[in-house]
């Protein structure tokens, strides 16, 4: 199984707009950030993690020629406004893939996106995505996924954790239930914002104090805002380091 970071950065990508800050104006490509999302593939199959604003940039970049199924963290805009990428993927490989989330961003996508998930009469689209509501384990391509409840600030958002990697992202907490799910990860992903504190994200102490608990072998830092430059990374701890855009992990 590999993992690719397709995005690393925070909901207004870095570059921001309209900012010439130090991380902004940065020539180390690695500071460079489109907003968060993964990419899994596992023998011929791909899942992608979140359909971020810049889908479509990050699958050309990737060279993602099909999506096989989706999961999908929470409903907020930076992590399903790219829905709409999907069609591409549709119109060459012409099936309806399967999604995941929990009721409530489900419910969500399919009220913002209701054209995503049922053919609207006269239009001629055909739905790309089949949604399936998990709460529990389940299985996928030979694969088991255990979604995990996280917060984030009020609002409910899910982790994954395949065998020994779990993606964590957008959360300021995770549950004694949930911390209970991670143990033994070779490699964790997880919501590290930036150096302040911010009410519904880890920031990055506080990002490596949940992950101390865990003690998983690696840790990559994502989400991560214009406050934080790449090249700092060479003082974090060992065992932790940041994200960045292409960033591939084998498992």
């Amino acid at each position: 199984m590999k993992v690719t970071i397709l995005g690393s950065g925070t909901s207004t990508g870095v570059p921001m707009v309209g900012c010439n800050c130090r991380v902004c104006s940065s020539q180390d490509p690695r500071d460079a950030r489109t907003r968060s999302s993964l990419l899994i593939r596992h023998g011929d199959h791909t899942i992608l993690v979140d359909t971020s604003p810049d889908l479509r940039y990050q699958a050309l970049r990737e060279h993602i020629n099909h999506i096989d199924a989706v999961l999908f963290t929470h409903s907020h805009a930076d992590h399903v406004n790219g829905i709409d990428d999907l069609r591409g993927f549709h119109f060459i490989n012409r099936t309806v893939v399967p999604c995941f989330a929990s009721r409530a961003t489900t419910e969500i996508l399919l009220n913002h996106f209701p054209y995503i998930f049922k053919e609207q009469e006269g239009s001629g689209y055909k739905p790309l995505l089949d949604p399936h509501i998990v709460t529990d384990a389940f299985e996928l391509f030979g694969l088991s996924i255990t979604p995990i409840p996280l917060e984030h600030g009020h609002t409910a958002t899910f982790g994954y954790r395949i065998g020994t990697f779990a993606y964590l992202t957008d959360c300021n907490a995770i549950p004694d239930s949930s911390e209970a799910l991670l143990n033994g990860l070779d490699l964790l992903i997880i919501d590290g914002l930036r150096w302040k504190p911010h009410p519904f994200h880890f920031n990055i102490e506080t990002a490596m104090a949940a992950t101390a608990r865990l003690q998983p072998r690696r840790t990559i830092l994502t989400h991560l805002s214009h406050d934080v430059l790449y090249s700092e990374g060479a003082a974090l701890p060992a065992g932790f380091e940041f994200a960045y855009d292409g960033l591939e992990y084998e498992l």
